[in-house]
Order: structure tokens, then C-alpha cells, then sequence
């Protein structure tokens, strides 16, 4: 998969000290090809901040077999806001200037996070959800607002957690509520005749403010399909699928539906 990909082109892998074993996966195979962008989240009354993220990060470079990750990224953004936020901040300084990490930033669940954040520190990089349905890193001129400051953004989340790719009939119960709109949807994929995967894709891709596409792929097949649809941009207009909701557009919500 990582040959497959470096292939055609894609030079990024995001991961997470969180996500099992994928880091040691990762170093095992090799990465050298590959831009890293890893995550961390500080545990609650974390007496020593500093300690604590150079040793989390001495552990994923060891796991990932390199001296060096392209990004860190927060997976709690508000932890930035809380009593040890500055101390976090200065941590994650120390270690691009070290040279451990090349960019530091956020990984966030909506844009309104920004606003806070963005007022007391500077950030590198940010990774937020957008797909056709949630739009608001583009609604809200946070995409515009991050690129004019010179930021990083990679989004994630472009088949909203495969809703978007699945038969309107196999669409959990639970969402039946915006049944307008998987209606509006998959009516549109029948009268374009376009793959559900090749129009997700061409939406993010369409914008020049975002740097990468986050996609996840089980198996060759999978990657293979992905990338030929990133290929073949959507070639008619996409339809609006945007919708507000914040139970449908955070899954974080999904399990109080």
C-alpha cells in the first residue's frame, strides 16, 4: 500500500500515538518516503507538561524508526485554553526547535474552535473535518483566514465516516431523519452517473486553500480505487448538500441519535 502510494504521489501519512499499534506498523515498514504527521492529547493533571510531551514524541520517534515528524498535532484543541496550555504551547516550541517536529497545530471537530486558539497562539497546521456535507471550514472563512496566515490545512472526514458512500437503503435508521437529504444525493450520483467516492473526493480537491486530503484504506483495492477517483475530477457541478446539524456532521454525536 505505502509502495502504491508513494506511486502516484501521495508523500503524507497521518497517524496517532492513540491509534494502537500503528506507529510501530509504520516504523516496521519504513517511512522514509513519507512526510509524518502524528498526534497526542495531555492526560488530566499532568504535573510535568514539558516531560511529559518529550517523552511521548522520544516514543514515536522511536516507534516510527525516524529522527524527525513533519507535524504534531493536539487532539483536544481546547486543552490549549486550559491551565496547562501555555506549558503545552512552549513544549511543543521547544521541540521544533530542536528539530523533532517540523510544524505543530490542531486537529479540531469544528472551525469555532479557531477563534480562541488562534488569538493566543500561532499555529502551523490544522486539521479539520469538510466534505459535501459539512462545509463549515469554508462557510465560516476559517479555510481563507488559515491560508492568509500561512497555515497548514489538511482536512479529513471527506466521506463523513462513510455515509456518503453507502446505499441510500443500507443508511442507518438513525439518520433517516435528513432523509431529504440522502434522497437529493444518491438522486444526483444516478442522473450524473458519477461514483460516489470520485464525487466526494473532487469537493475537497477543489480548493486551493487545502494542502491534503486525510483518507483512510483498508487494502490495496481500496487505495487503488481512492486514488483513481482523486484522478478523475468530478466533472459537473457538485450538489449542495450542506447542512448545519451538529448530530449529523460530528460523528463524536452519532451515539446519541
Amino acid at each position: 500500500m505505502l509502495q502504491l502510494a508513494v506511486n502516484n504521489g501521495i508523500d503524507t501519512l497521518d497517524t496517532a500515538i492513540a491509534y494502537g499499534e500503528s506507529e510501530t506498523c509504520l516504523g516496521e515498514v519504513g517511512t522514509q518516503d513519507f512526510k509524518l504527521v502524528t498526534k497526542l492529547a495531555l492526560p488530566d493533571g499532568c504535573a510535568d507538561v514539558r516531560g511529559w510531551v518529550q517523552e511521548q514524541v522520544a516514543g514515536s520517534l522511536t516507534r516510527l524508526g525516524v529522527r524527525a515528524v513533519y507535524g504534531l498535532l493536539l487532539h483536544r484543541s481546547e486543552q490549549l485554553l486550559g491551565s496547562n496550555g501555555k506549558a503545552f504551547y512552549q513544549a511543543l516550541q521547544e521541540l521544533k526547535d530542536s528539530g523533532q517536529v517540523q510544524k505543530v497545530g490542531v486537529s479540531i471537530y469544528s472551525p469555532s474552535e479557531l477563534e480562541a486558539i488562534s488569538k493566543l497562539f500561532c499555529l502551523d497546521l490544522v486539521q479539520a473535518p469538510f466534505n459535501l456535507v459539512d462545509r463549515r471550514l469554508h462557510t465560516t472563512g476559517w479555510l481563507r483566514r488559515l491560508k492568509n496566515d500561512g497555515v497548514e490545512i489538511h482536512t479529513r472526514s471527506v466521506f463523513l465516516q462513510g455515509l456518503l458512500l453507502m446505499p441510500q437503503a443500507a443508511i442507518p435508521n438513525k439518520f433517516a431523519q435528513w432523509g431529504e437529504l440522502w434522497k437529493r444525493w444518491h438522486k444526483w450520483l444516478s442522473d450524473y452517473d458519477v461514483s460516489a467516492v470520485q464525487a466526494c473526493l473532487s469537493f475537497p480537491l477543489a480548493f486551493s486553500e487545502i494542502d491534503r486530503v486525510v483518507v483512510g484504506a483498508d487494502s490495496v483495492n481500496q487505495l487503488e480505487q481512492i486514488i483513481a477517483a482523486a484522478i478523475s475530477v468530478s466533472p459537473v457541478d457538485l450538489p449542495d448538500l450542506h447542512c448545519e446539524a451538529e448530530s449529523l456532521i460530528n460523528p463524536a454525536c452519532w451515539s446519541h441519535l
